[in-house]
């Protein structure tokens, strides 16, 4: 498969999701692959344990979401 060949099916498949209303976005999420993401993650989490206002926001959270049809 040639390079060429690739970028014209990519480009004929991005045109066929505008042309269905879509847009392409890019987003930036942490790398969890990176040394050191675990520790902060959990770091973060302790911080939060016993934060009253954490609790009230993850209570409302849990109130508002639609949760029908989870398994």
């Amino acid at each position: 498969m040639t390079t060429v060949h690739a970028n014209t099916r990519v480009k004929k498949h991005r045109d066929a999701l505008r042309a269905a209303g879509l847009r392409p976005i890019q987003i930036w999420v942490p790398d969890t692959r990176r040394p050191g993401f675990v520790e902060e993650c959990r770091r973060q989490c302790l911080v939060l344990r016993n934060d009253p206002q954490e609790k009230e926001i993850m209570n409302w959270l849990e109130a508002a979401a639609d949760t029908d049809g989870w398994v």
